[in-house]
């Protein structure tokens, strides 16, 4: 139950930097496009060359959501499962920080190719400046990690 929580806070405070940076005028990604991506995986689809540009699929607003908060999760349970027990009950900041910025392998070496952005945002615009918000919001994934399990330390369930 912890790991649940711990996942669910740190992708709520995810979700609380995107709406900052959409408010300063920054692109930001829709989850829409995730639950499109993941929609397409049914008929052998694994990469797109513009995600944008692929058939919308039945319902992907909720599947897109869903899966950004059930990754998070996992991605909780990977940490627990790397540090051990024993970090939940004395989390640290600095091991919550490292791991959520090293999530961002993820988006860089799965997402952003499958979705037509090329590895670490090669394929954009401005790889740049999407990198280095990518960098930042698994950096607030990883402050959202500490923050969850410094609330289980304290509420302990």
């Amino acid at each position: 139950m912890r790991v649940v929580v711990m996942g669910i806070v740190a992708t709520a405070a995810t979700d609380l930097w995107a709406l900052l940076l959409r408010r300063l005028g920054r692109p930001t990604l829709d989850y829409a496009l995730l639950g499109r991506w993941i929609g397409h995986w049914r008929a052998g689809r694994w990469r797109h060359d513009v995600i944008r540009d692929a058939a919308p699929v039945r319902h992907e607003r909720v599947l897109g959501w869903c899966a950004h908060y059930a990754i998070g999760i996992g991605m909780a349970g990977m940490m627990v499962a790397m540090t051990g027990s024993g970090w939940l009950r004395q989390p640290t900041l600095g091991m919550a920080l490292g791991f959520g910025v090293a999530t961002v392998l993820l988006p860089f070496l799965v997402m952003q190719p499958a979705f037509g952005a090329g590895i670490a945002a090669a394929r954009t615009p401005q790889p740049w400046p999407a990198r280095l918000q990518s960098l930042a919001t698994h950096a607030v994934f990883g402050a959202g990690l500490f923050a969850g399990a410094a609330i289980c330390a304290v509420f302990p369930l």
